[in-house]
Parts: C-alpha cells; sequence; structure tokens
C-alpha cells in the first residue's frame, strides 16, 4: 500500500542553504522509490489556519518512506531545511485503490458498540 512522507513547512524561506536542500533530494529519495506529489505548492486553505506551505512524497509503502527519512543520505541533507525553515514532518499510510469510507465507518460502528 502507498506511503506518504508529509512535511508542513510553516515559515518556508529560500537561501543557499535550502536551495541545496532541493537539489540534493531527489538523490536521497530515488533508492526508495519516493517521488514528489505535491512540492511547494500554494495552498488554498478552505478550513482552519494554515501557513506556510506544503510537500507530499509518495513511497511504495511505509518501511521505504521510514527507510528514506532515517537513511544517512537523508540525514546529512536535512540540517541545510531544518536551520531555517520551521515546520512538521511525518509518514502516513494510504489506502489501496478499492478503499471505500463506508467500511471504515461500518468497522467504526462496530468498535463503539462493541466499547459500550
Amino acid at each position: 500500500m502507498p506511503a506518504f512522507a508529509l512535511a508542513h513547512l510553516r515559515t518556508p524561506q529560500i537561501n543557499e542553504d535550502v536551495l541545496e536542500y532541493i537539489e540534493k533530494i531527489q538523490s536521497t529519495l530515488d533508492p526508495y522509490q519516493g517521488r514528489f506529489r505535491v512540492h511547494g505548492a500554494e495552498v488554498e486553505v478552505l478550513e482552519g489556519d494554515w501557513p506556510g506551505t506544503v510537500v507530499i512524497v509518495e513511497f511504495p509503502d511505509v518501511e521505504r518512506a521510514r527507510a528514506w527519512y532515517r537513511s544517512p543520505a537523508y540525514q546529512e541533507i536535512l540540517p541545510l531545511r531544518t536551520r531555517h525553515i520551521e515546520g512538521s514532518t511525518l509518514i502516513v499510510q494510504g489506502v489501496g485503490p478499492d478503499y471505500d469510507p463506508r467500511g471504515t465507518a461500518a468497522r467504526l460502528r462496530e468498535a463503539a458498540a462493541a466499547a459500550g
């Protein structure tokens, strides 16, 4: 099942370190089959507050997403971004092509009923 690494970059700013990070990140993703799905796009906020921008990278599975983030190659360039941009990063498992949210609702109903 696909997995995604998401970064909410609250204070995006461009400088030489950040440019170097951007230039080098793809080579850290390639061994793990990571590919950008969203990269620094303008965010249209429909609900709530969202300062900054978002980055989404897709991986074939959670294991490869975790392995990429922990890899020496990525850890080496990570400070180029984190020294200059405040943000949060997370990894989340995606859903398969046949996912139906009604099944999730049914499982949640059953769990709630069993709990009491």
